[in-house]
Formats: C-alpha cells, structure tokens, sequence
C-alpha cells in the first residue's frame, strides 16, 4: 500500500476546538430577524379515527402568525424513506401519540404552545394495537388497512432437522430486547428561511441531506432544486435523524407565511414523536456438534415498528441476515416478521437490527460451551468465518474477514489473560465477578439491491488550499476529519490545506447517508476518484509552466515536480495564482457505486451485504447479590475496521459504543403501556452518565485491509455498540450463574432470576 502521511495518525479532529469552546452553532442556535417560532399539536390518543379539525380560536389568538393542517400541505401529506405512509399533518386517523395534526407559527415559542391548547380536535377513540404477536392476529384491530403485517423475511439452508437430530447439544430459548433510545443531546430542531425567488433553505440535525431535499419537495410539490438541506454540524445522531424529523413542517411554515421559521422539539415531545430502537422477541434454538462445532440455528424473530414503517422492513433483514452470528452455519430456518403497532414509531438505531440478535445468539453459544466444557472463545474462533467462507444466507465471504484476528487480540489483552485474578478480587463479600465475551460482525453499506452510491468533489482555491465537497453529514462520527485526512494523503498535501465542505445540497454532490458504516468507505473512494481527476487536470498546466513534458510531471508532497529535472519545482500555490490570474479555476469530481454480493435472495432488498466489519468486546463485571445491581468495571473492545483512517476518531468511536451498549444491557429501555409513553424524559429513561463508565476501556484495533476500500478502510460506527451487551450479560452468567434473557438487566431482574435459582 502506498506510504502515507495522514491516513493512520491521531489527527485532532478538525471541530474540536469549536465543539470544546462552546462556539460551534448547531441548528438550534441559529435564528433569523423577523423569525417566527413552530409548534406542532400531536395526538391525544394512540389510536383514534379524526372527525373534525377546528383550527378558529388558535387562529384568532394574538401572535398567531398561521395555523396550518392537512390542508395546506400542497404536495404528498406523507413521508418515509421505504414507503411515504407516515402523515405530515394527520387528516382522517392517527396511529401513535407522536402523530402530528396541525402546525403553528407564532412571534413567540409561548404563543405558539398557547395556541396548540386552543385547537379543537374531535376524535373517535380505536382499540389499541399494542402486542406485535396479537398484532399478526387475522383477528386484531387495523393500525393500517393493508393489515399489520408490513415485512416478512424467510430463509432456509441445509437441512435443519437432521442436524438437531446428530447435535451433541442444542439449546432453546426466547430472549426479549428493549425500545432503546437514541438519546441524543440535540433534539431534533431546526430553521428554514425563505428568498423572494421562493428558494428554500432548511438547516435541520439530519443524516442523508439530498433524502431529505426529496421528501420536502414532494410535500411541498416543488422542484428539489428550489430547496437546500444543510445537515452538518448535527448534534448526535446514531440512525435517529436519518428519517424526517422537522424538515417538511419548517417548510411549510415558510413557504406560506414568507417569514423564517424555527422549530425545536422539547425532550418530552422527542421521546413521545421521535425514532426507537425496535424492541424484538427471538426465538432461537441451536445444535452444535461434540467440539463445538455450529450445526445449525432455527431463529424466529418478530420485530415492532411501530405505528409507521420508516426503515423497520430492512432493519428485519439485516436481523435475519445476522442472526447467526458471524459464524459458519449451513443448516439455518430463519424467519422474521416486521409489526406494525400503535407503540410509537421504531427506525433506523446504530447497529440496525444486529443488536437485538447478537444478544440471542451470542447467549446461545454460551450455553453451548458451557454444556460442553469448553473455553467460550475457543468455541468461537472455532466457527470463526474466514475469507471464502458461505455465510448463513448462502453467500460466499469475498470481501476482507477480521473476526479472527479480533478473537486473538482479545485473546492477548491483558483482561482476558488476567481474568481469573480480575475476577477473585471483587469489593465486598456479597459481590461477585465475571468476565464475559461476545463478537459481532456488521454489513457495511445499503446491500443488495439498493442503490448505494456516492461522489465527492475537488476545488484548487485561490490560496493554495483545497476544498473538499463530501455531502455525508458529520453527525458526531468525526467523518469529515478522516475526510480531510484521505484527502491530503491523496492530493499530496497537509491535512491543514483541506478545507471540509459536508452535509449541504447547495455546496456539495450527493454522496448517499450517513448510515450503515458507509460514509468512510463511500467517501473516501469518491475522493480518490476525484484527486485522480483533479491531478490530472493539474498535470498540463504544471508541464505547460515548467516546459516539461505532461508525462514528466510527478505530485509529491505539497509539490509538484518534473521527474527528468527535480529542481523544477512548483507548489499548488503557484499553480492556484497561475489559473486565477487568467480567470481560470480547477474543479473535479468523483464518483462511485458499491459493490455487491453475487448472492441474489429473490424477494428481499438489502441482504446481504459483501463488506463487513468485524468485532470483539470483553466485559468485566461485578454483580450485586444483594440488589440484583451489576457495575462494568472493564472492558477491551477489538474492533476490526479494516485500515484505520484517524486510530483516535477509532477509539473514540469504541469508547463511546461502549457505554451506548451498556446502557442497552442493563437500563435503557423506553416503556411504553396501551401507546402510552411513561418514560417521557431522562429523569426516568436511565442513561450511563460518566459516573456508570467503566473505569477502563481498552481499545485494541485489529486491522484487516479490504482492498476495495480508500486505503484498506471498511467502517466502524455500528459495530462497536453490538456485541458488548451480549458479553456484560454473559459475564453477569460467569458471575452469578444466572442466564439473563431479557434486556435491560435491571437490578430487580437479575436480583428476581438470583432469587429463582436459590428457590430451585
């Protein structure tokens, strides 16, 4: 691979100083002269038929600027990044308590939420479709009147049967994961102001800006062009903002009072209106031969979307896609079910699906080597999938496979070497310790059979410096870092001449999402291309200036240099002053599409995946016996993200995946009963704050180059949260011998299954 500079340092990330000093402006600060403020009016049921709208006493209160319904949408009154069924003001019925009716504008935040008390909404109370198993029912009520069955996925392999029949061991059990939430610290907020010419622009914490321009445009029923999405910076976002959260609604008040907007969504409203991770309920049982060998796996999976689809059919595939964990297994009956209900609304949540079944099958191997007396990573680099490997769909591994050098790492820290002393020296008599493990593997990109693609582009500035355009929002992730990092390494110059231009429809191509682990590897390759482009628009006028031959120019670092002659040399700054004093300018683009599995699953979209990441995490835990109440004291994550483009972006990555998979494992989980939502703020959604940090977190990067990657990079921002939850849950079993199969791990559940082995 060719030397580089930049790619593989601990570069400080390029916002930090801002973020640090508090001077970084995030959607929610911004406001305009003459702004006026949006409030929406949500539902007063879970389920409810509409009657009648009376909007007269709110449009009537002083400061009301406009009151808007069904009405005034001029374009499709729906979104949804798969199927546009999720209403941008409700007109007949509502599905969930988020549900939006009717928008005000007002000259105040306070005037505006006065007025919301003062619209009149008639309903027709509905039954409450609140159990996804009911929900199947031919029997139970409608959430929508195509039924609520929104996907199915089913997939078979091998002959299941047979193998539970020659198993030495199989192990059977259901597991239940929680509707975790995203949580995070910017709520989903924005502006939007409009120009005479009816241009609009909307700034709004968003994951996919030309997704967005789409679906406000078809609401609007407006030509794209007319409207720009400025995403980054966003204030956190882990799969939460990839949907329209206030996009449509800012533009809506815009386009009919003339007037900047601002909408910002208090964290009551967030948590009753905004994304979940889907709670699922998992069947799973498991063969494994004599030395430990996976035989097959049986999985049945049902998932609760929620009152609307947004991304809950491909988060069931992917579920289903890594259902058995990333181990070979050739004999598997997999099936899943997407629900629809009136709990809320579930979506895209980093990890995708993954989350949930890891927990389930990286238990079920626990219980498997437990049975048969062997060591719980032996048993996994034992199914370990390698390069050329058939994964559980039928398709062949092609792509770079690091689970295995994930597994040795972890092998050689220092927490699994030491483990047995770790766990002798727990605080106090009535405490118990112990050390649990878990992998993961995670498919990177949309998959099969969904356009995935990108493009980025290149700009000589006038001073010598580089404007790079990558349209993937930085969420938080440190994207636009490794951006300028890959950048400069490709163009040969220093990181600090690499102006970052990202997340803007107005200023930058479309480069796709910022999901999905994608963003490193799409952006990343569009660059190359770009740089490819641009050094060769720079070769001739270089050759013209030194009266060399084209072919005799070289780029080194910073500089450019005649081959035959070295001391010709010029720097970008002289060629920058060369073209602009002759009203010239250099410009590039690159483009690029994924590529994908030969694998074809006739009837699914999304599965599988070609390119994966791969991860190991080590948890040391000490359980309670008191109270049921279990303290992470360590962990070593090893994650796999092919080449590391900035090892501290990596780290920091892991570090804080870490702590959002504890939270998974032992707190979160937002409650809700009948479509009600109780856990409506943080004072009762029970978040790891620093307090809860394990005192450790080690992060071991174990590098497994993928050659189609910019530099050998694949991604990393999903995997880190996914298998640590399974490996604090198996250390809870290592500690107190008690198989936790309900997430979070409460106190009283841990406290409850330590009281029901004492009594059998």
């Amino acid at each position: 691979m060719t030397k580089t500079e930049w790619v593989g340092a601990d570069v400080i990330r390029i916002d930090a100083k801002d973020k640090v000093r508090g001077v970084l402006k995030y959607m929610s600060d911004l406001s305009f002269p003459n702004m006026i403020y949006g409030a929406v009016l949500r539902s007063k049921h879970p389920h409810a038929l509409i009657k009648k709208i009376n909007t007269k006493r709110a449009k009537e209160l002083d400061g009301v600027v406009t009151v808007l319904t069904h009405e005034d949408v001029p374009g499709l009154n729906g979104f949804g990044i798969a199927i546009p069924d999720q209403p941008v003001l409700c007109s007949d019925k509502v599905r969930y308590m988020g549900d939006a009716i009717a928008l005000v504008g007002a000259e105040s935040k306070e005037i505006a939420e006065r007025a919301l008390e003062l619209i009149e909404v008639e309903y027709q109370p509905l039954p409450v479709v609140c159990d996804p198993e009911q929900a199947m029912l031919s029997s139970s009520p409608k959430v929508h009147e195509t039924g609520n069955l929104h996907n199915h996925v089913k997939i078979e392999r091998g002959n299941v049967e047979a193998a539970f029949k020659e198993a030495q061991v199989v192990v059977e059990n259901t597991y239940f994961t929680p509707r975790q939430m995203h949580a995070f610290l910017e709520p989903e907020s924005g502006v939007a102001a409009i120009d005479e010419d009816k241009n609009i622009t909307i700034w709004c914490g968003g994951q996919h800006p030309y997704r967005d321009q789409l679906q406000v445009a078809r609401a609007l029923g407006m030509n794209p062009r007319k409207i720009r999405i400025v995403n980054t910076p966003t204030g956190g976002a882990f799969g939460g903002k990839d949907e329209i959260t206030v996009q449509i609604h800012l533009a809506l008040l815009v386009l009919h009072t003339g007037r900047p907007a601002k909408i910002v969504l208090s964290r009551e409203e967030s948590v009753i209106a905004g994304m979940k991770r889907h709670p699922m309920r998992i069947h799973m049982k498991t063969a494994a031969a004599a030395d430990g060998t996976i035989l097959a796996n049986e999985a049945r999976v049902v998932s609760d979307t929620g009152a609307y689809a947004s991304l809950g059919g491909p988060v069931i595939g992917f579920a289903i896609e890594h259902s058995c964990g990333a181990y070979r297994v050739e004999n598997v009956k997999l099936e899943g079910f997407c629900v629809y209900t009136n709990n809320g609304v579930a979506g895209a949540f980093r990890g995708f699906g993954a989350n949930q079944v890891t927990f389930a099958v990286e238990t079920q191997l626990d219980m498997i080597a437990e049975k048969l007396g062997m060591d719980k990573l032996e048993i996994r680099k034992r199914n370990a999938l390698r390069s050329g490997d058939i994964a559980a769909l039928g398709h062949q591994m092609e792509a770079s496979v690091g689970l295995l050098r994930t597994l040795e790492a972890a092998e050689n820290s220092r927490l699994w070497q030491l483990k047995e002393e770790f766990k002798a020296k727990p605080s106090a008599p009535h405490k118990k310790r112990g050390i649990g493990i878990a992998c993961s593997f995670q498919g990177c990109g949309l998959g099969k059979g969904l356009p995935d693609y990108g493009a980025a582009s290149v700009e000589l500035l006038p001073n010598g410096q580089f404007a790079i355009g990558v349209s993937c929002p930085e969420i938080g992730q440190g994207n636009t870092t490794a951006f300028a990092q890959m950048a400069a390494d490709y163009i040969r110059c220093s990181v600090d001449d690499i102006v970052v231009l990202s997340g803007d429809t107005g200023h930058t191509l479309d480069s796709g999402t910022s999901t999905a682990s994608r963003s490193i590897y799409t952006g990343g390759n569009a660059l190359k291309h770009a740089v490819q482009n641009l050094h060769n628009a720079i070769s001739p006028i270089a050759a013209e200036i030194l009266c060399v031959p084209e072919d005799d120019i070289s780029f080194g670092h910073g500089k450019i240099v005649s081959k035959s002659c070295p001391d010709k040399i010029l720097s970008f700054k002289d060629i920058a002053e060369y073209i602009t004093a002759r009203g010239l300018s250099i410009k590039s683009e690159g483009h690029f599409i994924w590529p994908v599995s030969e694998t074809e699953l006739e009837g699914y979209v999304g599965i599988p995946h070609l390119l994966y990441s791969y991860i190991t995490q080590i948890a040391l835990v000490e359980v309670n016996t008191l109270t049921g109440e279990t303290e992470v004291i360590e962990a070593v994550s090893v994650p796999d993200p092919g080449k590391a483009i900035n090892p501290q972006g990596v780290e920091g990555q892991s570090e804080g995946g870490v702590v959002m998979g504890m939270g998974y494992a032992l707190t979160e989980d937002t409650i809700i009963k009948e479509g009600m939502t109780l856990t409506r703020n943080f004072s009762t959604y029970i978040l790891p704050t620093s307090l809860d940090m394990p005192c450790k977190i080690e992060t071991i990067i174990a590098e497994e180059l993928e050659p189609s990657g910019p530099f050998g990079a694949k991604g990393i921002g999903e995997a880190v949260c996914v298998p640590i939850s399974p490996a604090i849950t198996n250390a809870i079993h290592d500690a107190v011998k008690v198989w936790i199969k309900q997430i979070p791990a409460t106190p009283e559940r841990v406290y409850t299954a330590l009281k029901s082995r004492e009594v059998s």
